[in-house]
């Protein structure tokens, strides 16, 4: 559905909506997330008008005609199979099968499968626009130079005149549960890969955690650079790989850590073998010089980080979409600066799990009995 918005409205043919939007510089995207559907608009200031009422069209009458959503199965579908031959898309959709609960919504592609989206038909995606999308309980998030600009009366002339038959839904925010035998090792067999890509996950907070300002600075410390701990093993010292890094990946309720990156293959064993010390030594503590390098590099970093509307933008609505306060991005970095290393060993301790769910893509059989042998959990040898 977010894919057909710019491709035709009630009002204008795929054809015309283009070059409607060429013409004025506009550029216009939509997409789902686990807490949101936005769309996105960038767009020169003296088109502002323009561009809001071209959004308010296409959010409010797509056309969604036929060929265009045939077309669009057709491009998922390829999405796909490009999505599997990649050594990362395949790791990751192993991890969320093997780490979440199979019942869980979770567990399964983001985008679909190629089996549920080859059975989509475009009375299912009017259906699901007529039903969830609506402007009850939606945000407006503008931002760039509105110098003389009466944002006031062009958002009343547009989105603001955008009524529907839609209610506001109250959504319960609910946890995506860890499988029972999540703590595992799954191989996902290639024969001859001459690299092995890995994914080694455990649990973590979500933002609303009271100590979120830790993580994206252990984040950063454990495998957030070529000087971290990580690299700083794995590939300065050991030559085994380009880069591994790792990070938390919080959801609406709880999250993750994630480790993620590819190796020599016959390095693998040894790779694994060092992570599982490099990430258990992380609880027992870190040192106040890697905390000043930590805290330094992500507070004086994140000016430019939100230098641009666009950043700026983005960062807003995620707030929105998470319901939480627009001061949270700004909060959390003062907040940082204040982080000793007694914070962080804590914040670790508290919220990062210790049973790990590792997910390898290579050639399975000329490692599998020397991963068994490294006792790292059950091993699982799936095709590729």
């Amino acid at each position: 559905m977010a894919r057909l918005l710019d491709e035709g409205t009630e009002q204008h043919d795929q054809r015309e909506l283009s070059e409607m939007l060429e013409r004025r510089g506009i550029a216009i995207g939509a997409g789902m997330s686990e807490g949101a559907f936005g769309v996105d608009l960038d767009v020169p200031q003296r088109w502002l008008g323009e561009a809001l009422e071209l959004m308010t069209e296409i959010v409010s009458t797509p056309a969604f005609a036929d060929a265009e959503v045939a077309r669009a199965v057709r491009t998922r579908l390829q999405d796909i199979e490009q999505e599997r031959a990649s050594a990362p898309h395949r790791a990751l959709r192993e991890y969320a099968a093997t780490y979440y609960d199979p019942q869980t919504r979770a567990s399964r592609p983001g985008a679909g499968s190629a089996q549920t989206v080859a059975t989509i038909t475009r009375e299912d995606v009017v259906r699901f626009h007529r039903e969830h999308v609506h402007p009850h309980g939606g945000t407006v998030v503008v931002a760039g130079d509105l110098t003389d600009v009466d944002l006031d009366a062009l958002l009343d002339r547009t989105l603001g005149s955008w009524v529907t038959d839609g209610l506001a839904r109250e959504w319960t925010r609910e946890s995506a549960p860890r499988a029972a035998d999540a703590a595992r090792v799954v191989l996902v067999d290639r024969p001859g890969s001459v690299q092995s890509e890995l994914v080694v996950a455990t649990s973590g907070p979500d933002r609303r955690a009271a100590e979120w300002p830790a993580f994206p600075v252990l984040g950063y410390l454990v495998g957030g650079a070529p000087n971290a701990r990580i690299d700083a093993v794995l590939r300065e010292e050991k030559g085994y790989t380009y880069g591994i890094r790792s990070g938390f990946r919080p959801r609406q309720v709880g999250g993750t850590f994630l480790v993620t990156g590819s190796v020599r293959a016959d390095a693998t064993v040894d790779s694994l073998r060092l992570l599982d010390e490099i990430l258990r030594g992380v609880g027992d503590g870190v040192s106040e010089d890697e905390t000043r390098a930590g805290v330094d590099f992500v507070t004086l970093t994140a000016p430019g980080r939100y230098d641009t509307a666009d950043a700026l933008a983005d960062e807003l609505t995620h707030l929105a979409a998470d319901g939480l306060p627009l001061t949270f991005t700004s909060d959390t970095v003062a907040a940082m600066r204040r982080l000793t290393p007694a914070d962080l060993d804590a914040a670790w301790r508290e919220h990062v799990g210790r049973e790990w769910t590792i997910v390898v893509v290579g050639d399975a059989a000329s490692y599998r009995d020397e991963v068994e042998a490294l006792g790292l959990g059950p091993v699982t040898v799936v095709p590729a």
